[in-house]
């Protein structure tokens, strides 16, 4: 029998083969389904643990959750390191360690795995567990170099530079690439073992001896610095030219700024060769020299210095001077924690100081502040006295007292403060200091007592300042009477226009029920006053705060008398003389005229009429003589 021939499934005809209008890739549809998903499932609920059975829960849901993805795949390492991150983020650090131990056992040469493990024992600053995994990672892995480097950093970061050095040598038996090897090298320079570098160069050459390598050992700057140590330094500085030209071609950041340094000592060190008082050099210099770190080259760096004294006892010329005693005491005291050298260095800068002829306060307190600090309040409290009685001084006096105050020795301050009015009893800042100690300690009978010596003092320096504190005291104290009575003595020393309206202002402050009457009482006799002493501009002022006061006290009519007082600006000219009397021309100035002036001298200006009158009166005679000389002309000459 024949078999049929197979027949062809009928496949649809596309009639219309043209590319659709819109286009849509493999990568579009994929996009919008994963699209699709994120809105379809809504995001997990926030959880709020509150009691410690809600943690157990949920710590105990979530391991079995890690649990069940090891389970599926133990060999993908992300889980394992998720595992144990979460199990360290619950504080849970032995978990957390047991964790990586399960991984290792999967996979114990995964770099990550380890580098994890240990940056979780140094987060949690158990160098010991990371110190034994470095020693199990290198042994299992010692061609991994990131474990060597990240090994010997963290012995140099926690100090153990012996320890770090055994991890380089451990490292180098393996003979690693060249920059293990310069980092090896570069580990010793930096702490300035130049042997042993100078071994490492030559072990290095020999397991790579490549050109560039025997240049970077041949250049290692020693024979360099030796020069530069032993040659003269006027020969020095073709040298340093050549040094500097050797460190940017060979050298890294680090021996640049070594020779740029040493360069810059160079240059001080001819600065104050050739002027040995220029003490901005000198600074200058010693901050160089503090930046290296070297105690015994600082040290004498500042004994070279301080030895060059001022050839002169004028004070101008020790003001820079003293400053490097005083940054040699802090630095003794503060970088090289040296007490005793500091006690020696301020006790020799007080014996080199003239005091017969001046003195430096701030020495004496610093020295002073400086026992205090080491708690030996008798050495302080001796030294003090000796500059007071040496060399008194307002700032002695003032940070001995300062300090007696910190102390709460309130008996000696009140000594110190009887000694140093008799030491200037002119000072007022003195007086109203002392008064306040005594207020602050409510003591007001012995306040009141110093206030009154000190205003009966002959000469002072600020006695208005004096006398305000006073009165303010009484005022603080409610003693309105007593205020007052201090106004008027203060009168009658001083008319000036501001104690007037300082006295008005209390009146108007006062309590009593007539305040606005007495403060006008006191404008009125303060026009008077001013008025008879005649101080036109004081006197202006005064009406003016009295026009204001009138404004927001008084009545209409008050105010309306004091605008008839107000005075008139006019201008006027006056002759200027010069100092030998010669005139110089003529000035214009500007003059006040009151009303109340005026008036009471009407006889003058009836004088000044009669002036103007009769001047005018010769002027008419002259005219009049003139024309009859011409009349008697003209009648001889027609004859």
């Amino acid at each position: 029998m024949e078999s049929k021939p197979q027949k062809m499934p009928k496949v649809a005809k596309v009639k219309n083969k043209a590319p659709a209008e819109i286009q849509i890739t493999a990568e579009q549809l994929l996009r919008e389904a994963k699209e699709r998903d994120l809105e379809i499932l809504p995001p997990p609920p926030k959880q709020k643990i509150s009691d410690p059975d809600e943690l157990a829960d949920y710590q105990h849901r979530k391991r079995r959750a890690f649990e069940d993805n090891l389970r599926k795949n133990r060999s993908v390492i992300s889980n394992w390191l998720k595992y144990a991150q979460w199990e360290e983020s619950q504080k849970e650090v032995q978990r957390a360690r047991s964790i990586y131990e399960r991984a290792l056992d999967v996979d114990h040469r995964n770099i990550t795995l380890w580098l994890k493990y240990t940056e979780m024992e140094m987060r949690n600053r158990q160098v010991n567990h990371a110190r034994n995994l470095w020693d199990r990672a290198v042994t299992i892995l010692p061609r991994a170099n990131q474990f060597w480097y990240k090994y010997s950093y963290m012995e140099e970061m926690v100090g153990n530079i012996a320890g770090a050095r055994q991890v380089f040598d451990r490292w180098m038996e393996w003979e690693p690439d060249e920059q293990a090897w310069l980092t090896y090298i570069k580990f010793e320079l930096r702490y300035k073992e130049i042997n042993r570098a100078r071994t490492i160069y030559e072990r290095f050459v020999y397991v790579h001896p490549d050109v560039r390598n025997w240049t970077k050992f041949a250049k290692a700057r020693v024979i360099y610095k030796y020069a530069l140590d032993h040659i003269p330094k006027d020969r020095a500085q073709e040298l340093y030219k050549a040094y500097t030209i050797h460190e940017k071609k060979y050298g890294d950041r680090t021996g640049i700024e070594d020779v740029i340094v040493s360069k810059r000592k160079f240059q001080y060190e001819e600065e104050v060769k050739a002027n040995p008082t220029n003490y901005d050099a000198w600074f200058d210099y010693l901050r160089l020299v503090e930046s290296e770190g070297n105690l015994d080259s600082i040290r004498e760096t500042y004994e070279r210095a301080i030895a060059n004294v001022p050839p002169t006892k004028e004070k101008q010329f020790w003001r820079r001077y003293i400053y490097l005693w005083i940054n040699y005491a802090l630095f003794e005291e503060l970088e090289a924690e040296d007490e005793e050298r500091t006690r020696q260095v301020y006790r020799a800068c007080l014996e080199l100081l003239p005091h017969k002829h001046f003195t430096f306060s701030k020495i004496w307190l610093l020295y002073a502040q400086f026992e205090i600090r080491n708690k030996n309040l008798t050495m302080a409290r001796k030294m003090l006295g000796m500059a007071l009685g040496m060399c008194p001084k307002d700032k002695l006096y003032r940070g001995y007292i300062d300090l007696e105050i910190q102390l709460r020795e309130f008996d000696r301050c009140r000594i110190l403060y009887e000694k140093f009015l008799e030491f200037g009893p002119e000072n007022c800042v003195t007086w109203m200091r002392f008064a306040e100690l005594e207020t602050l300690l409510g003591d007001t009978d012995r306040a009141r007592a110093i206030y009154e010596l000190a205003v009966n003092q002959p000469r002072l320096d600020m006695p208005e300042l004096l006398w305000k504190a006073y009165i303010d005291f009484e005022v603080s104290l409610g003693e309105t009477e007593k205020a007052r009575e201090l106004y008027e003595r203060l009168l009658e020393r001083t008319l000036h226009v501001k104690v007037w309206m300082s006295y008005a202002q209390f009146e108007l402050a006062s309590a009593d029920e007539s305040n606005v009457e007495l403060a006008r009482r006191v404008y009125e006799r303060a026009n008077l006053s001013l008025r008879g002493a005649n101080e036109k501009e004081e006197r202006v002022l005064l009406l003016e705060a009295w026009r204001e006061f009138e404004t927001q006290h008084g009545d209409e009519s008050s105010l309306n008398n004091v605008i008839k007082k107000m005075p008139r600006r006019v201008k006027k000219r006056q002759r200027v003389q010069a100092a030998d009397g010669t005139e110089e021309g003529w000035e214009e100035f500007f003059d006040y005229i009151f009303p109340e002036d005026e008036a009471t001298k009407p006889n003058l200006k009836l004088l000044e009429m009669a002036k103007a009158w009769k001047k005018q009166q010769q002027t008419n005679d002259e005219d009049k003589e003139g024309e009859d000389d011409d009349d008697d002309s003209n009648s001889s000459s027609e004859s």
